[in-house]
């Protein structure tokens, strides 16, 4: 497998909205398709990410990776296993949203708060081309809105409601880490 390029801000495939995925190229397992969603998980895992989107690699498709185990970056969250969402649809955004600190693979270094959902309905395939339906809740709903806005060509900056509330990683450990956000 292959480590991919992670597109940086300013890379025009981060603000397209991505194509959908024809399922039948599912099929091959052994296709061009597949061998892209493996480089994409190795991609994520090691630039130390919990997702990835395919325009953060430079490829305008909806697909997203999702795995999350213990990551400094997010200590405490509950996990996620290794997850492949094909053409993923979000519904019922809970009223009720939460404030949380985000970071991203193509803004990297940079932490920003973010208000989300603090609940969701997932519509997707997964990488066979079953479908997927499911409710997620906390950090799982987070991730996918996150992750997911990048098929909408949407960053995480997009979604905040103030710009005093971003930080370098490095200032955002001396002096946000610590404190509770309030919404």
């Amino acid at each position: 497998m292959a480590v991919l390029k992670v597109a940086k801000l300013g890379n025009p495939v981060l603000r397209q909205i991505a194509k959908q995925v024809d399922l039948k190229e599912l099929a091959d397992l052994q296709g061009e398709l597949q061998n892209f969603i493996d480089d994409m998980i190795d991609t994520m895992r090691e630039e130390d990410g919990v997702g990835l989107a395919a325009p953060q690699v430079n490829r305008s498709l909806q697909v997203v990776v999702l795995e999350y185990e213990n990551n400094e970056r997010y200590p405490g969250e509950s996990s996620i296993p290794v997850t492949v969402l094909v053409n993923p649809v979000l519904s019922d955004y809970s009223e009720e949203k939460a404030l949380g600190w985000e970071s991203c693979l193509s803004l990297v270094d940079f932490r920003g708060l973010v208000p989300r959902s603090t609940s969701v309905t997932l519509k997707a395939y997964d990488r066979k081309g079953d479908k997927i339906e499911k409710h997620a809740t906390g950090f799982e709903a987070v991730v996918l809105q996150h992750e997911i806005d990048h098929l909408n060509g949407k960053v995480f900056l997009d979604r905040m409601e103030d710009l005093t509330q971003l930080a370098y990683q490095e200032e955002f450990e001396e002096f946000w880490l610590k404190k509770d956000p309030v919404l």
